[in-house]
């Protein structure tokens, strides 16, 4: 009696540990079966469906702002160890952007440039070299309303510094200013693919890149990513954008552009859209602004009047093939307006632009190129 007691007791285990084995079994099957049947995996952003993981997430600070990228593993998926190796290939390069383009470090390649007399050739680094590259067509494209000299204009206007403005600059005082203008007034060298160099035909003359080093910075980690093999993420500087493959198969990543207002938050969207292999840029007046007894001031500076912007675009967004051209782009139609900025947008290969107006009393009017995605006027998902 003893046995079989024993024995059925033996049994009744091995049976539920039997069941319990199959019912985790099948959560398992089924929640990977949940994941596949969301997505599309036959989309050709991805080589097969065991590619695909959720993102991993790198944030932190860069170039006085911060990042937050979001990568989707590869076929083996994300570790520890895997995300720390990543994580500290990311924090290198822009470390290294910065050491290149912030006019706060006093050894940075761009202060030394700063502090070179007329003619001194100043040896820079290749990626230097690129962004100056981008730079002179941006200032060629737009007649001068995109310029990287604009740093004298910049202080004058408190937006470089940290004091506060509380006169308009007299027209005399911005005139003597403008004298340092001009970015036709660098000479950039290259000599036989390797050497590369600039120099001033003004001592004058001072670079800031503010503009367009964070699109590079964007650029320069999208690269960094393409390099390790990896082909979706979504980098992400200071606001400007890369968006590669999709976030799973056959879900887009989605961006979205702040809305231009003053007293609106960070997180108060004006509308979204799907981004792929493509980087956006957004320039506006409404988070960079001084105040001059009562009246606002863009940091938007004119370069051919040397006054703030003040002609009703409250913000300029642009779609292009790098961050660093998207960047540039958006500053440069701020201060062109509607009419000019879509005309040359329009003339540009792969590129698009959102400009949004204010009318007369408050009232915001976009105007877009010809084929800027159609923007959905909800609140931003959160990707």
């Amino acid at each position: 009696m003893h046995k079989n007691t024993f024995d059925t007791l033996k049994e009744i285990i091995f049976s539920l540990l039997i069941h319990f084995i199959i019912f985790h079994l099948l959560i398992l099957i089924s929640f990977n079966g949940n994941i596949y049947a969301d997505d599309n995996v036959n989309s050709s952003s991805y080589h097969t469906s065991s590619s695909y993981f959720e993102p991993a997430l790198f944030a932190g600070k860069t170039m006085g702002t911060t990042y937050h990228i979001k990568v989707v593993g590869n076929k083996k998926g994300w570790t520890d160890l895997s995300k720390k190796a990543l994580n500290t290939l990311i924090e290198k390069k822009l470390k290294q952007v910065n050491q290149s383009m912030s006019v706060y470090l006093k050894n940075s390649e761009i202060s030394l440039f700063n502090k070179a007399d007329k003619k001194e050739k100043i040896k820079i680094s290749p990626d230097f070299y690129t962004v100056m590259v981008t730079a002179q067509k941006l200032y060629n494209i737009t007649e001068g309303s995109w310029d990287g000299t604009l740093k004298p204009l910049v202080d004058l206007w408190g937006f470089g510094t940290k004091k506060e403005v509380v006169s308009m600059p007299s027209s005399e005082v911005i005139r003597a200013h403008l004298q340092a203008i001009g970015f036709n007034q660098i000479i950039i060298g290259n000599e036989n693919e390797t050497t590369y160099t600039l120099e001033k035909e003004n001592r004058a003359v001072t670079l800031d890149l503010g503009s367009i080093a964070k699109g590079f910075g964007v650029d320069a980690i999208t690269q960094l990513l393409k390099d390790n093999g990896y082909i979706n993420f979504l980098v992400e500087i200071g606001g400007e954008v890369f968006a590669a493959g999709e976030k799973k198969a056959g879900t887009p990543w989605i961006v979205g552009i702040n809305k231009p207002d003053k007293w609106a938050t960070p997180d108060i969207i004006y509308g979204d859209f799907p981004l792929e292999n493509m980087a956006l840029a957004t320039s506006g007046d409404y988070r960079n602004f001084t105040m001059v007894k009562g009246k606002s001031y863009s940091h938007i500076i004119n370069p051919v009047t040397g006054y703030p912007v003040d002609n009703g675009v409250v913000s300029a967004s642009v779609i292009a093939n790098t961050c660093t051209f998207a960047d540039g782009l958006a500053t440069a139609l701020m201060v062109m307006g509607q009419e000019k900025g879509i005309k040359l947008v329009n003339s540009l290969e792969n590129t698009e632009c959102l400009i949004v107006v204010k009318e007369e009393g408050g009232r915001l009017t976009d105007y877009r190129s010809k084929n800027f995605p159609v923007i959905s006027r909800y609140s931003f998902p959160d990707n």
